[in-house]
């Protein structure tokens, strides 16, 4: 069975490349020379921008991912269903995030969905503020949580989150984590960090919460400052992939380890991007394997209770590596 997953990871990732190739090609009506010309000038520039960005690290960043539902979820920027992400820039840090609002409010009327993206488009606004701290993305977190909360029309739900920052001034990564989303980093063919997922009990991950007026005492509520949260330095070529539990749910470590160790030291958006894609439609394919041994299965049977098969979900994936 494992076999069969390396090999179809393999012919994943090499159909999409071809693809992509083709597209790029066709778009672009060059190939070859221009291509790299292109690739050049999308990393550092001119020589001088490329010396001076030796001394400051930068995330090259893409996204990828699907809707649990494509028929109930059409397409909205920085979403992907009831999964959200953002990511952000400034003179002196990277910012990437993802959340994951908890679908079981649907049943209560409540779109999970409104309170994720809430939360990832304050991040991201928040990052440009001038109190902005690059060595606290707990800060991002609490502060759009509390926004939130003030909000004059209750924005209602639950949702994990992930929040990584690149003090570009120490070339160091600093992260926060709530819940099951999370992070992982590869470097030379090992992961080197990763978040630790925090969960009350099976398949109840920490979260924030808004619950409805009456239901406050019936609602798991985590706060802000409960993150998991972990500093380390970076170097360059580092790949980076932080995503919600549609992808740890259902790709296990080690194919994860295969496709991410393949684009270390990538500064090529679009091959980049095509990684990202490829981990993301193997998600997705694994997700709806009723007979694959899924992490997600895995864990069940940890905890007793029989499984099998993949877990169907939202899935987002933003991937980058470390330029320097």
């Amino acid at each position: 069975m494992h076999s069969s997953l390396n090999w179809t990871s393999r012919m994943i990732s090499r159909a999409l490349r071809s693809s992509f190739s083709t597209l790029l090609e066709t778009a672009t009506g060059v190939g070859g020379a221009a291509a790299t010309k292109g690739s050049v000038k999308s990393g550092s520039g001119s020589a001088g921008e490329a010396a001076a960005g030796s001394q400051r690290p930068r995330f090259v960043s893409v996204v990828c991912g699907f809707a649990k539902d494509n028929l109930r979820h059409k397409y909205k920027p920085g979403k992907y269903g009831e999964d959200s992400w953002f990511k952000a820039s400034t003179e002196k840090a990277d910012v990437m995030g993802v959340a994951d609002g908890v679908g079981g409010w649907r049943s209560y009327g409540i779109d999970p969905g409104e309170f994720s993206s809430f939360l990832m488009r304050t991040c991201e606004r928040l990052v440009q503020c001038s109190h902005f701290n690059p060595q606290r993305p707990v800060n991002l977190l609490a502060y759009s949580y509390c926004e939130l909360m003030e909000q004059k029309k209750p924005i209602l739900g639950s949702s994990t989150a992930c929040v990584l920052i690149l003090n570009r001034e120490t070339s160091t990564v600093h992260t926060a984590n709530i819940g099951d989303s999370g992070f992982i980093v590869v470097r030379q063919g090992q992961v080197v960090h990763k978040s630790e997922e925090q969960q009350h009990y099976f398949n109840t991950p920490f979260q924030l919460s808004l619950p409805p007026p009456g239901h406050g005492p019936n609602v798991l509520s985590d706060s802000p400052e409960s993150a998991d949260t972990m500093s380390f330095p970076v170097r360059n070529g580092d790949v980076i992939l932080i995503a919600t539990d549609g992808v740890f749910d259902n790709v296990p470590e080690d194919l994860m380890l295969q496709v991410l160790s393949e684009v270390e030291g990538e500064q090529d958006p679009v091959k980049l991007q095509m990684t990202a894609n490829s981990l993301a439609l193997m998600a997705r394919t694994l997700s709806l394997n009723s007979e694959f041994l899924s992490p997600f299965a895995l864990s069940a049977r940890r905890n007793n209770i029989q499984a099998r098969g993949g877990k169907p979900d939202d899935i987002t994936v933003v991937l980058a590596t470390v330029a320097m």
